[in-house]
């Protein structure tokens, strides 16, 4: 036979081959499932999606850019900001961040810098302080001074998420425990009497006793707005 033929007949083999071989080697199922946010329609569906998939401990994904335990922002609603699937048992990881105060909004929120992400308005778990906007209420402004000292700007923070709540609340706000130091700051203000406990929906938050308790005493001795407003 002609070197020609035979050469191209080689050539053809060796490319059936090396075909066969490709598809026979086992696809990487991260790479082969890969998702970004433009794969789902709404926030709900990547959130549902991000949670079955190791979230908001793990992110394989990367649908939370920042960190904050919500896939997917930027996506049209429905939306849902829970940390487990809707209708599942399944135990939600506890989301940790650190971070620096950049701003006290009122009593009981306040803006954090994440570290190694972006601003973000944080309504602290498990309390309620007297408002002051659209209308001062009692004690609001006093509330507001306390947190204030308690956290003025640059102060930095542990943030820390309640696997009985969500993640965020209805106005977009994440829902975490704000820690500086060892002082858990929203007991903090119920101690002082800047702040009522806050159960949301009858549905209570893991460090509610501790919360009552402190509420109790403040309340005996008058202390803040138990004194102040009747």
């Amino acid at each position: 036979m002609p070197f020609w033929p035979r050469l191209s007949a080689t050539v053809t083999l060796i490319t059936l081959m090396v075909g066969l071989m490709i598809a026979l080697v086992p696809t990487s199922p991260a790479s082969a499932a890969d998702k970004d946010c433009g794969d789902f329609k709404t926030q709900k569906a990547a959130q549902i999606f991000f949670l079955n998939h190791g979230g908001p401990k793990r992110d394989p994904h990367r649908l939370d850019y920042d960190g904050d335990g919500v896939a997917c922002e930027s996506n049209p609603c429905p939306c849902y900001y829970g940390a487990k699937p809707p209708g599942g048992d399944r135990k939600p990881a506890r989301v940790r961040q650190r971070g620096k105060v950049t701003h006290v909004v009122d009593g009981d929120t306040v803006d954090v810098k994440i570290k190694g992400g972006r601003i973000k308005r944080v309504r602290v778990l498990g309390i309620d302080t007297p408002e002051v906007y659209n209308g001062v209420e009692c004690y609001g402004p006093e509330a507001s001074a306390s947190m204030e000292a308690l956290l003025p700007e640059g102060t930095k923070v542990r943030l820390i998420s309640d696997r009985t709540q969500g993640l965020k609340d209805r106005y977009g706000r994440i829902l975490r425990y704000v820690l500086k130091g060892g002082k858990d700051i929203g007991q903090v203000q119920v101690r002082r009497g800047a702040a009522k406990v806050y159960v949301y929906h009858r549905h209570p938050f893991e460090r509610v006793k501790s919360y009552r308790k402190a509420q109790r005493k403040a309340k005996k001795a008058d202390r803040g707005l138990w004194g102040a407003c009747g």
